[in-house]
């Protein structure tokens, strides 16, 4: 939540920043700046809290400038005189809120609490449709992360266009969510955005699901039925896991790309088509052209634009701002829940790497929302691998379990080695909970051949089961 303040009182001023801050709010100040009112409309505030004498005169002109920002900020006006009809003239203005700036202190945080609660609920219920769905925006890639901010640039840049775009990255980084985003940015926004998942459909169907069937075209075609590309006339078609679609059908895909015709199963004509095709893998493709298991042809017409997703583990200084979105939205759908994360439990979060990405993010947090008894989230609602982590970094930085005693009594190497086996255990354990002890995968990662890493294993009295299914 970002909250503007431009107040007259620089002393109240601070302290509701001070306090905000510490609550976790985005705050900024304006009241020592020599133009405030210029530089706070030029900011992208939720809330707007503003002295009165800083709004240009007339007040109403003033006023709606605020209520015109895209948005769509609370504007809070505090006023030199407690009088009801001064209230009144400034709401019939246009202020949201109007509040007596000579009010305890204390009363201010609590009305300010109440509109930053009224912002939450309304920033969570303007991301659904009708449906409850969450509607994309562009800001939902809002990053601080400077790899992600230029990708962000590159995508703003391709949205007005027709071009195809090929999306890669890993799997739960949010890939069929932009492509989401890109076309609601589009000039196709009004038309469908049709998703498929190439990969979950039985190759014999993928056909007819693409491009449609006559009736009569194969046993139990008992009516003609249209296809995703015709469905997706003057929208988008989001053709998803792109690197597994069998090679034949990948030869009927270029013939579409190319010509914009697609010929249903069955018919004699081809049908033209006015769909923007957006492609999403996260495989190497160029690696699947020399295994021969991919067409360079159809690379070349999808690799036009290349759009590659930063992976959450490098840009985690997102992760604080993520995880209160997803947290809110959730307690929204659900209907109850934390208000917050606790400070330890952002740490934890950050600690990790999220080879799941923003669906393994979303899914730990949904489950420690339904999990979470109190007003935060705290440690113990977390999956038991982010405390197993915390206490083996906790360990790591100990004396690892030696009291300093007994190395009085040891030589130099002799202490260096027992730690290094201590920290040898650690590392293995976690590489082994990684893979869920598949040794030839947890042996790759090590980068030691497989019969050295089971030698270490029988060494500490490790189990491939025992990791099996931990988490």
């Amino acid at each position: 939540m970002r909250i503007a303040l431009g107040l007259h009182d620089l002393k109240l001023e601070k302290l509701l920043a001070e306090y905000f801050t510490e609550s976790g709010e985005q705050v900024k100040t304006y009241g020592r700046l020599r133009r405030p009112w210029q530089k706070l409309v030029h900011d992208c505030g939720d809330i707007i809290v503003i002295s009165e004498s800083y709004i240009p005169q007339p007040v109403e002109s003033g006023l709606s400038q605020l209520n015109n920002l895209p948005e769509k900020p609370i504007s809070v006006v505090l006023c030199e005189e407690d009088a009801p009809e001064e209230n009144i003239r400034l709401i019939a203005a246009g202020a949201d809120l109007v509040f007596y700036s000579g009010i305890p202190a204390r009363s201010m945080v609590e009305a300010l609490e109440s509109v930053i609660e009224s912002r939450q609920q309304f920033n969570v219920a303007e991301r659904y449709d009708t449906f409850g769905r969450i509607k994309p925006n562009i800001n939902d890639f809002f990053s601080r992360n400077q790899a992600m901010k230029f990708f962000m640039e590159e995508v703003k840049q391709v949205v007005s266009t027709d071009s195809a775009l090929l999306i890669l990255g890993e799997t739960g980084v949010g890939k069929e969510h932009l492509a989401k985003v890109i076309h609601a940015e589009s000039h196709r926004s009004g038309g469908p955005f049709i998703a498929v998942n190439t990969a979950a459909i039985p190759e014999q169907l993928l056909e007819s699901e693409l491009f449609g069937h006559e009736r009569g075209a194969f046993t139990g075609a008992i009516r003609a039925r249209r296809g995703v590309f015709e469905l997706a006339h003057q929208g988008t078609i989001f053709l998803d896991e792109i690197g597994d679609m069998p090679l034949h059908m990948q030869a009927k895909l270029l013939r579409v790309l190319q010509e914009h015709e697609v010929t249903p199963v069955g018919a004699e004509k081809p049908i033209w088509v006015d769909t923007r095709i957006i492609a999403a893998t996260n495989k190497d493709l160029e690696k699947e052209i020399a295994l021969g298991s991919f067409r360079q042809d159809l690379f070349y017409r999808l690799n036009v634009i290349t759009l590659l997703i930063p992976p959450l583990r490098n840009r985690k200084e997102d992760i604080p701002a993520l995880a209160e979105m997803f947290v809110t939205s959730l307690r929204l759908k659900i209907g109850r829940g934390p208000n917050r994360l606790s400070q330890e439990v952002i740490t934890a979060l950050c600690r990790y790497d999220w080879p799941g990405n923003i669906r393994e993010l979303m899914n730990v947090l949904e489950r420690a929302v339904l999990l979470c008894k109190g007003e935060k989230i705290m440690p113990c609602d977390l999956p038991i691998i982010f405390r197993e982590k915390s206490d083996r970094v906790q360990a790591l930085m100990s004396p690892l379990s030696d009291n300093q005693a007994d190395w009085e009594k040891m030589t130099l190497p002799e202490v260096l080695q027992r730690m290094e086996r201590q920290v040898e255990r650690i590392y293995l354990e976690m590489v082994l909970r990684k893979t869920k002890g598949r040794v030839a995968e947890a042996a790759r990662l090590s980068g030691i051949h497989p019969r050295s890493l089971y030698n270490k294993m029988q060494s500490y009295g490790l189990r491939k089961e025992t990791f099996k299914f931990q988490r």
